[in-house]
C-alpha cells in the first residue's frame, strides 16, 4: 500500500448559497464543491477520508471550520508547495482553503476536537441590518436588551441534557457541556452571542439563540431558557433562530500532537457528535 500523508485543511464559507457541509445528492454542499475541486487538481479519488469538525447546517457560515484528508504521500509531496493557490483560483468565491497542514495520522478533524465556538450576530437597530451584513447578521424587531440576554444565557452554561434544544437523533446523547455562552454589543451596535462546548446535537446552537432572544426583548422571563433543561424531548416553545446569523468561528484541539488520539478515543467514548448548529 502506498504511504500516505494526513493533512489538516482550515476552511471558510459563506453558507448562503451551500445545503450544508455534507454532501447530499444533487445538493451543492461544501463538501461536495471541495471533493470536487481536489479531484480536478489531483486527479478522482486520490483524496480519502474526507472528516469535518463540525457538519454546519444549510445556510450556516464557518470563519474557522476544519477538516481533514489523506493523500498519498508521493502526491502531497508533489502538490504542497502550489496546492494551496491552485485551490485559491478553482474553488468558487464562497468558499476559501486558508491553510492545508501536514499532521500526524492519529489527528481527527472530528473526535480530536476539545470545542467548537460559534458566533451568532443580531441587530435591534430599527432600520434592520446594514444591506452588506444582511447575509450574516439577523435583524431582530424588537428592542435587546443586553444584560437580560447575559441573564439567560447564564443558566445555560455548564452541563446539562439540551434534549429541549436538540433535534433528536437515534443512539445519540443530548448531554453537552457549554463552556461559555455570553452576549457582547459591539461598537457598531449589533449584539453577537459566543456560544462555545465540546460539541453540539443538531440546531442546538440556534435553538439556544432563538430562546434567549425572547428572553432579551422581554417576552419571557430571564429564567425560562434555563428552566426548559428539566425536559427530556425537544420543546415545541424554542424558535430556532435562521441559520444566516450563525458562523463556526474556532475549533480547538490538544496543544500536543501527542495527545491527539487519546482526545479521539475519549470522545468516541463519551458521545457520537451529529450535525452542528
Amino acid at each position: 500500500m502506498d504511504e500516505r500523508s494526513r493533512l489538516r485543511l482550515d476552511v471558510s464559507y459563506d453558507g448562503a448559497g451551500f445545503s450544508g457541509w455534507a454532501p447530499q445528492p444533487a445538493r451543492r454542499t461544501v463538501a461536495g464543491v471541495l471533493l470536487d475541486t481536489l479531484d480536478l487538481v489531483l486527479g478522482a479519488g486520490t483524496v480519502t477520508g474526507l472528516t469535518v469538525a463540525g457538519r454546519t447546517d444549510a445556510g450556516v457560515h464557518a470563519t474557522g471550520q476544519v477538516c481533514h484528508l489523506d493523500l498519498p504521500t508521493a502526491v502531497w509531496r508533489d502538490h504542497e508547495g502550489r496546492l494551496l493557490r491552485r485551490l485559491a483560483r478553482l474553488l468558487p468565491p464562497d468558499v476559501r482553503v486558508r491553510a492545508m497542514t501536514e499532521v500526524p495520522a492519529t489527528f481527527d478533524a472530528r473526535f480530536s476536537a476539545t470545542f467548537r465556538r460559534y458566533e451568532y450576530r443580531v441587530t435591534d437597530a430599527p432600520w434592520g441590518a446594514e444591506p452588506l451584513r444582511r447575509g450574516d447578521t439577523l435583524a431582530w424587531p424588537k428592542p435587546l436588551d443586553l444584560t437580560a440576554l447575559n441573564a439567560a444565557a447564564a443558566g445555560l452554561v455548564g452541563e446539562h441534557d439540551f434534549a429541549a434544544y436538540c433535534r433528536r437523533k437515534e443512539n445519540a446523547t443530548t448531554l453537552r457541556e457549554v463552556t461559555r455562552l455570553d452576549w457582547r454589543r459591539d461598537p457598531d451596535g449589533i449584539l453577537v452571542a459566543t456560544v462555545q462546548a465540546d460539541a453540539f446535537c443538531q440546531n442546538m446552537v440556534r435553538s439556544l439563540v432563538g430562546a434567549m432572544l425572547v428572553a432579551g426583548d422581554g417576552r419571557r422571563p430571564v429564567e425560562w431558557p434555563a428552566g426548559l433543561l428539566t425536559r427530556r424531548e425537544r420543546s415545541s416553545e424554542v424558535t430556532v433562530a435562521p441559520a444566516h446569523g450563525l458562523a463556526l468561528v474556532e475549533v480547538g484541539y490538544p496543544a500536543d500532537p501527542a495527545e491527539y488520539a487519546r482526545r479521539a478515543d475519549l470522545t468516541r467514548r463519551l458521545r457520537v457528535p451529529v450535525a452542528e448548529g
